[in-house]
Parts: structure tokens; sequence; C-alpha cells
């Protein structure tokens, strides 16, 4: 079971899952539409589900024949959780504990869940390794944490657990976002003709969707007694804004004025995914550059029309939109 499966991640996800042999079940409310997975919509082993995950009675019926979960589902990032910071809580926390105790019940025997880089807060270290300190600073990141460590205290012979937090995911999906940083970019580079930087010198850690679906399923196939209990960093490339303006307008064009703007947020952190490849053996192999050159692709043949207003590519617009509770 793919909670989210219909969001930016599971809709690169749920094919890639498809494609290699599995049967795959989407929890989902299908907020971006249904069309996002019409690529495998008649697939024989695809089986959706249009279900809020805070129903006990969807998560249970979706979980029907399952033997892994992959937990996606939840309102992503600080703008969109702040937005709504109740409905934010119902979702990413609240209904955390009932869907791992529903796992559990179902016989669920590896529940992988999609935290958050953010949990580690500002750090001072050159590097961000998964043995720092826990340091939230918003309430999105602090139930990502907590989620964790509920998670952590669930873990038990039979029920095994992975928790993975992703760098910004960038590149193109059929659920697109761009709302997120190289997206972003991208965006206003190619259909506006500008780019602006808040800041430049703040680092990012950046990964490809492709290899940040790669991984989930990679997860899938490794021994649990591997992955039981661990916890990865997933990120590839760490730039500074100002860099990602930079390797952006090298692919849109190079007369494109780069503005730069004052910010208070000069949050910059350095995450190592070391862990990742040491450990798994994964190795991320799509770059920004690929994913700048993807968007531009998406943005050339139709794919995204409308890209600047069109609220499915923006959380919080989309929320604001449905009014969503």
């Amino acid at each position: 079971m793919v909670t989210g499966g219909a969001g930016y991640v599971g809709s690169v996800l749920v094919p890639l899952l498809l494609e290699k042999g599995h049967r795959v079940t989407v929890l989902d409310l299908f907020l971006y539409g249904t069309d996002v997975l019409d690529g495998v919509k008649d697939h024989a082993n695809l089986r959706l589900v249009a279900g809020d995950l805070r129903s006990r009675a969807c998560v249970e019926d979706a979980l029907t024949g399952c033997d892994a979960v992959i937990h996606l589902a939840c309102i992503s990032n600080d703008p969109s959780f702040d937005l709504d910071p109740e409905l934010g809580k119902s979702i990413n926390y609240d209904a955390f504990t009932p869907l791992v105790e529903a796992s559990k019940a179902a016989g669920i025997e590896l529940f992988i869940y999609a935290s958050s880089s953010s949990v580690y807060g500002i750090k001072s270290e050159p590097e961000v390794t998964e043995d720092l300190s826990l340091e939230p600073l918003t309430d999105y990141s602090k139930y990502k944490a907590l989620c964790e460590a509920i998670l952590e205290e669930a873990r038990k012979p039979g029920f095994a657990t992975c928790i993975i937090r992703p760098s910004t995911v960038c590149g193109y999906g059929p659920r697109q976002r761009l709302d997120v940083i190289v997206n972003i970019l991208t965006n206003f580079a190619y259909n506006k003709g500008h780019i602006t930087v808040f800041g430049g010198s703040q680092k990012r850690p950046n990964i490809h969707i492709k290899d940040m679906a790669g991984l989930y399923a990679f997860l899938l196939e490794q021994p649990l007694e591997k992955i039981d209990g661990k916890v990865f960093n997933a990120g590839y490339e760490n730039y500074t804004l100002m860099e990602l303006a930079h390797i952006v307008r090298s692919i849109v064009g190079p007369d494109i004025p780069i503005n730069v703007e004052k910010t208070d947020d000069l949050r910059s952190y350095h995450v190592s995914s070391e862990r990742m490849r040491r450990e798994l053996g994964f190795e991320p192999t799509h770059s920004v550059e690929d994913a700048v050159r993807d968007l531009v692709s998406a943005f050339k043949d139709g794919r995204l029309a409308n890209s600047m207003d069109d609220p499915r590519f923006s959380n919080i617009k989309l929320m604001k939109s449905i009014n969503l509770k």
C-alpha cells in the first residue's frame, strides 16, 4: 500500500512498482485529480482506494492483501502546514498511530515512513548525518519527528520499520509540484524569463524524483534485517540557492537574468547521504541538471500548461481553492 500514491513522488513511484512486478494499492484523496495515474490506471495489479487516511475503515480496506506500506501521504512542507495547522496535525500526526496500529493488525511486514530532512533544524556541523540530534523548528517538522518516535516504539519482530529523511525533491512527475526550489526556479526561468533568488548562500540538499522513487522500490527488495529500525537520509547533491539558479540558467538560457533579494531566512545545511550509499548500496544517478531538462521538456510539449496559475501545481494554492478540512 502506498499512501499518497497520487501525490508528487507517488505518481512516479506507483508506475515503477508496477513495472517491477508488485501489486500496488494506492490510498489517496486524489485532490490533484485521478488523471495523475492515467498511465497505469488499467493495470491489473493496481488498486485505487479514494479515501481519507484519517478514516480507519478506509485504511483497513486499503491494507487488505498488502504486506508492506510506503507512507508518503501528508500535508507537505511548512507553508502548506501553516495554512491550517489543525488540518496538518490531523493528517500528519493524529492519523499516524492508527495507521501503524492498523498495519500491524493487518500483518504488514515492512512499514517505510517518509519523514523529512527538516527534522534536524539548523545545524552548524559541516555534514548533517543521521546521528545528529533532531531539533525541529516548525510544527511540520516537529510532527515528522514525533511520528519517527512512534514508529520506532511500534517496531517488533514481524513488523519491520524503515525511516527515510528525503532532501528536497526535484524534476518532472505526472502530479507536478512547482512549489519546490529547483522546480520554482525552472518554471520562472522558462515561463517568465527571469529568476529571483532570496539570499543565495543558503545550501540545500536535493534529490531527483526518479531517484526518490527508486529508493523506495529498492528498499522493498532488501532483506528485512538489513533495513529494520534504520534511518536514512535520502539526497544526492547539496547546492547553494545561487548555484541552483546558475544551473537552471545554463540549461534554460544564458541570457536569463538572476535577481537577488534579501531574506531573513538564511537556513543552510549540507545533508550527508553517505549511510544510504554505504549500508544500502543505493546510489542516486539523476542530477539537478537532469531535473531541469525534464521540466523544460514538459513545458515545451504542453504537459505543464498554465504552470504559473494552475493551482494543481502548488500545494498551498490548491488547499486554498478547495478548503480541505
